[in-house]
């Protein structure tokens, strides 16, 4: 990486880790694009380069920060000796639920915005070197599973907006369940899912 590059991808990372924690501390709403810049020390013009605006530095963010949960998930699932798609998806989900349940700060950023479709976006359109490809691995895990499914894509999100809603709600209000005895009706749920879009 060149040194134009390296600097690039320093502000970049700086103006993320500066709205992560503005977004965290005051919320989206009380943060502007002023007090980012300042507090990450680059000029306005700057952000321009790399963000529309603060919407759009909110999803690049949400994409990178639930990148990370999957690939934290990803690399302990290989340390594992799962070999259907099934119990993948399941590990990774009770994985990625103990994270959030340890980084309250994070899941209240992401939880409203976890969604299929807004993390395909922008991990389709933004991914950087270094992080994991998301959709290059669960579309690889689809292709190799010897159980088929159709409508993968459908089934994840379906599975992605269950899981996320329900999390947050254990998480946040333990309502209506702590997460350690919400998690067993969450893999139930999901298998029986995942088991209905089987193609037999």
């Amino acid at each position: 990486m060149g040194t134009w590059d390296s600097n690039k991808k320093l502000k970049m990372d700086s103006l993320l880790n500066t709205s992560f924690e503005l977004f965290t501390s005051k919320g989206i709403n009380q943060t502007s694009i002023s007090d980012i810049v300042k507090k990450a020390g680059v000029a306005k013009g700057t952000f321009y380069l790399y963000f529309k605006d603060k919407y759009d530095i909110r999803n690049r963010l949400i994409a990178r920060k639930s990148n990370q949960l999957f690939g934290v998930a990803y690399e302990e699932l290989l340390k594992e000796d799962l070999h259907s798609i099934e119990d993948k998806i399941i590990f990774m989900m009770k994985h990625i639920l103990v994270e959030l349940s340890n980084n309250q700060m994070l899941l209240s950023l992401i939880y409203k915005d976890l969604s299929w479709a807004l993390f395909k976006e922008a991990m389709s359109t933004n991914i950087d070197a270094g992080e994991t490809d998301f959709l290059h691995i669960i579309t690889q895990m689809f292709e190799e599973s010897e159980v088929k499914y159709r409508n993968p894509e459908l089934m994840m999100f379906l599975i992605v907006e269950m899981v996320s809603s329900a999390g947050y709600s254990s998480i946040i209000y333990k309502q209506p369940q702590p997460l350690d005895e919400l998690i067993p009706e969450l893999e139930y749920a999901v298998r029986g899912i995942m088991r209905e879009y089987e193609i037999h």
